[in-house]
């Protein structure tokens, strides 16, 4: 399974950015998909996930509300939509995936077999 992350960039305090993730090499129906960030000096925190074809979605106390995860099995992607960004919301984002017993509110990352290669989100105050 391969996973590309995209959409990253440079926001201020209350912009909006959407992240996309790209997933090949496995029926797309078979995998529970999360958004993980990490910073500098921090562990990789769960920020979101999704169940198999989009059936239940579970987010992270610091993102709820204000982040929304989406996947489109025709295209077997999945997005992040963040809105209301903040700068301690700066950090690189990561697409993970699993099979399996992972679920949508997995929020354990060596629970997840395949990560992408991250994309750097930087909110400036």
């Amino acid at each position: 399974v391969q996973l590309q992350a995209s959409g990253g960039g440079v926001v201020q305090t209350g912009d909006s950015l959407r992240l996309s993730c790209g997933i090949s090499g496995r029926t797309f129906r078979n995998l529970a998909v999360a958004w993980f960030r990490q910073a500098p000096g921090k562990e990789r925190e769960f920020v979101a996930g999704i169940g198999r074809l989009g059936n239940s979605k579970f987010y992270g106390d610091s993102v709820k509300g204000r982040f929304t995860i989406s996947s489109d099995n025709a295209k077997n992607t999945v997005a992040l939509e963040m809105n209301g960004l903040k700068p301690e919301d700066t950090a690189v984002y990561f697409c993970a995936a699993g099979g399996g017993v992972i679920t949508s509110s997995t929020r354990n990352p060596r629970s997840y077999g395949y990560w992408g290669q991250g994309t750097q989100v930087t909110v400036s105050s």
